[in-house]
């Protein structure tokens, strides 16, 4: 029990749930960044949405062609009917009809093996889209699992950081205020600021600590080391 303990103990005792305080603290800070991380998830949405952009696109410019397409191939059927419905008589009338049917022709051609480039890119694009479109999901789902384990995590955190707030408060408040003023004082500049004395000497800096001084810490005594200022401790 607290009540049993001498004062560096208290101390000693206070800078373990300090310690264990930061430590916590630390992991919700790491736990808060983790579950506002979905960076990978929103650059992967963000290529969903432009590879589907480019797909809508390409689809759109392949609409087009065949429009072309259609309308071009309409004007040769009506050129065909001229030429050889027997409805044209006039030569020349004949050769501007075959001239004209011939550079349809082409352009036809032409506008064909756009077509084809065209549907080759929509087949890539439709590909790439449902590549990109798993690995979103994937990483979706692995962030959203990973939310339920952080989240959970955070849970556990802030409960063992308000169990300590409370521990820290109680034993705070039987550690005289000047003694605990000066611990706080000492943990501003030196960590550990409580260290123990161990084979006579203090584990902060090493340097032997005359007898007559770890004597009074063990009486209960508030000593610090003449070296390096920490409060000592001893078992």
């Amino acid at each position: 029990m607290t009540s049993d303990m001498s004062v560096p103990e208290q101390l000693h005792k206070l800078q373990q749930i300090d310690l264990q305080f930061r430590d916590k603290q630390q992991e919700l800070n790491e736990v808060d960044r983790e579950l506002r991380n979905n960076e990978a998830v929103v650059a992967a949405e963000s290529k969903l949405a432009l590879e589907r952009g480019r797909l809508e696109e390409a689809k759109g410019e392949q609409k087009g062609l065949e429009w072309e397409l259609e309308d071009l191939q309409e004007k040769v059927k009506r050129i065909n009917s001229r030429l050889y419905g027997g409805t044209t008589k006039n030569p020349k009338e004949l050769v501007n009809l075959e001239k004209e049917l011939q550079i349809l022709k082409g352009h036809i051609n032409s506008k064909e093996d756009a077509l084809l480039g065209l549907m080759t890119r929509v087949e890539e694009a439709e590909v790439e889209l449902e590549t990109s479109a798993q690995e979103f999901w994937r990483l979706k789902e692995e962030w959203e699992e990973r939310q339920k384990a952080m989240g959970q995590r955070k849970s556990e955190a802030e409960t063992a950081v308000a169990g300590l707030k409370e521990s820290r408060r109680q034993l705070a408040e039987q550690i005289d205020p000047q003694v605990l003023e000066l611990y706080e004082r000492i943990r501003l500049t030196r960590e550990p600021a409580v260290v123990k004395v161990e084979r006579g000497r203090c584990q902060g800096c090493h340097i032997t600590v005359p007898t007559s001084q770890w004597q009074k810490v063990k009486a209960g005594n508030i000593v610090q080391c003449s070296s390096c200022n920490r409060i000592l401790s001893v078992e």
